[in-house]
């Protein structure tokens, strides 16, 4: 007589994951147009480059692309090197990442055990809550106050428990950022033992802001904060996925032994090589998106809808309770922007600053919607 074998679903690791959801990112341009049958759609959803990478990556990837049946550089000397030259950093003091995403999990794995907690504020990036939770930790997300990280707040709830805090600035879904002096303020406030993950991933379009941290000129001298940054926006090296971070040596050598081996692949690495040094492609990007962010406000105040303050390439529209309707119709026109119900903001919307044409798309598709309140 055959013995019945009783079929059992594997159980996960912890009970977070069973509750855990995953992280939706923006509509590809290619699922929307299939669904719907549109044509031309344009993407204002990721706060990608418009503009895309610079021709030096371009052609550094074409060339790079012949010797990809070998392995990359798993310690990415050259990029490292270029990185150490530009922000006068030492090598051993640069951790590399498959997009800044992977330093964030890297920053779990190394400082964060199963059990103990992280602290972070709600709403923001949701990536540290995913991966927090992965790791078996307890999330403490402090409400934003105003929009904005609420540094004093963060401070006080700090516990025997928190091995690491992680702020986005400027954040991301908010466009907002906290300012040098409120950073200090929380830094020294902060027990040394607790790790400071500072994601600075929109970097390059926030550091004009008036009282944006100049985050390098202290951070030689709090060991336990980690500064990171990505290719990902600015230099339109997105598909790729190459982020890097700044950490004291010992921080640094612990993210290098818990990093996957060659996580930056070798198209990834000569892309950002060549793209670092092109200052010129540079400054036309952050001109052209600072001109457009301009004319999209403008607008958008004729319109009557409130716009957050903005540190970086997209902004967050207040539209009010028909918010899922106008994100809706929106898609139909052709037109991906970002609905913020995921982080419980369902009266808002955010777009990504584009091209001056698909801006126009937008705001010409956003009239249309609106007139059908």
């Amino acid at each position: 007589m055959k013995r019945r074998i009783r079929s059992r679903n594997p159980r996960p690791a912890h009970a977070g994951l069973a509750r855990l959801k995953n992280y939706e990112p923006g509509k590809p341009i290619e699922e929307l147009e299939r669904e719907l049958g549109v044509k031309n759609a344009v993407k204002l959803a990721s706060n990608e480059n418009p503009w895309g990478p610079s021709p030096a990556a371009l052609r550094a990837m074409r060339k790079a692309a012949a010797r990809v049946h070998r392995y990359p550089d798993a310690g990415a000397h050259l990029l490292r090197r270029e990185l150490s030259r530009k922000f006068r950093v030492p090598t051993d003091r640069i951790v590399l990442g498959n997009g800044s995403d992977e330093l964030i999990v890297m920053a779990m794995r190394a400082f964060v055990p199963p059990g103990s907690e992280i602290m972070t504020a709600t709403p923001t990036f949701l990536i540290y809550k995913i991966a927090g939770t992965v790791q078996g930790a307890r999330v403490n997300e402090i409400p934003m106050k105003d929009f904005r990280y609420d540094l004093e707040r963060m401070a006080r709830a700090v516990s025997p428990a928190t091995r690491a805090i992680f702020i986005a600035n400027p954040d991301n879904p908010m466009g907002t950022y906290v300012r040098e002096r409120e950073l200090m303020k929380f830094m020294t406030s902060v027990p040394s033992r607790c790790l400071v993950f500072l994601d600075e991933a929109y970097f390059e379009y926030a550091r004009g802001e008036r009282g944006y941290p100049r985050s390098l000129s202290f951070w030689k001298r709090m060991p336990n904060l980690v500064i990171a940054r990505t290719f990902s926006k600015v230099y339109g090296l997105a598909g790729l996925r190459v982020g890097y971070a700044f950490a004291h040596p010992q921080v640094a050598d612990l993210l290098n032994r818990v990093r996957e081996p060659f996580n930056v692949n070798a198209l990834a690495q000569a892309a950002a090589v060549a793209a670092i040094s092109d200052e010129k492609f540079l400054r036309r990007v952050l001109a052209s998106a600072k001109r457009e962010k301009q004319i999209l406000c403008a607008a958008l105040k004729k319109m009557n809808i409130p716009v957050l303050p903005s540190a970086t390439n997209f902004l967050i529209l207040k539209i009010g309770s028909g918010a899922g309707r106008i994100y809706r119709e929106l898609l139909a026109h052709g037109v991906i922007v970002r609905s913020m119900a995921g982080w419980g903001l369902d009266d808002y919307l955010r777009v990504t600053v584009g091209r001056p044409s698909e801006n126009r798309r937008f705001l010409s598709a956003l009239t249309t919607t609106m007139g059908r309140a």
